[in-house]
């Protein structure tokens, strides 16, 4: 495959750092509710997942959360990601190329549009995605179905697609959708996800090369 017709971005652990300030807050929040974890359990247990989802992983594994406990532990997430949620380093020069090789690209995303707006709305890159948010809950589809991904594709031919994932449920969203998808992680523990099937990569100044956006 060489230039893609399409990027589909993820949100969180991608675009933007925001995972581990989530991570952070369930820990807590899941302390307060029974369920003491590591931020590495944690991490393991819900990243990429739907918070609906996530409480009942939670519930199973001894968490005594009350019914409104999602809108409870968003409120909590919001607050921490406005206090300051940093860009992945190098995204910024990664959208530039984009721009300058005229490939359109949008983040589809299993959370909330109100959150994206928190966490990319801190930068410039809520407007670099203006007419280009596809969110799960409002499209009442969530990863890993991979009609997030195929919305998000519109009419552009899903093999002519890539998408830039950082989870488990992303890259099988991707896969199943029958998209190219490379997949972030710095911290090189990309094992598990080159077995699903995904490209892995460790910066984002790699992305440019696997995007073919550094040809003449």
């Amino acid at each position: 495959m060489g230039r893609p017709a399409l990027v589909i971005f993820d949100c969180d652990g991608v675009l933007v750092d925001s995972e581990v300030i989530a991570v952070r807050v369930l820990v807590a929040n899941l302390a307060r509710h029974g369920l003491a974890l590591t931020e590495a359990d944690a991490h393991a247990m819900f990243v990429g997942g739907t918070m609906a989802g996530n409480a009942e992983v939670a519930r199973a594994a001894g968490a005594d959360l009350g019914q409104d406990w999602v809108t409870g532990v968003y409120a909590e997430i919001y607050a921490a990601l406005r206090d300051g949620t940093p860009v992945t380093k190098g995204v910024p020069e990664v959208l530039d190329l984009l721009d300058a090789a005229r490939v359109p690209y949008c983040v589809a995303s299993n959370g909330s549009e109100e959150k994206m707006q928190i966490t990319l709305g801190q930068t410039s890159l809520w407007h670099r995605f203006q007419g280009a948010v596809f969110s799960a809950h409002t499209l009442g589809v969530a990863k890993p179905d991979p009609r997030l991904f195929l919305t998000a594709a519109g009419d552009v031919p899903p093999e002519t697609c890539v998408v830039i994932e950082d989870s488990p449920t992303g890259v099988r969203a991707a896969i199943a959708a029958r998209m190219r998808c490379l997949a972030y992680a710095p911290e090189g523990d990309g094992v598990a996800l080159a077995g699903l099937g995904a490209e892995v990569f460790t910066s984002m100044t790699d992305l440019p090369e696997m995007l073919h956006l550094t040809r003449a």
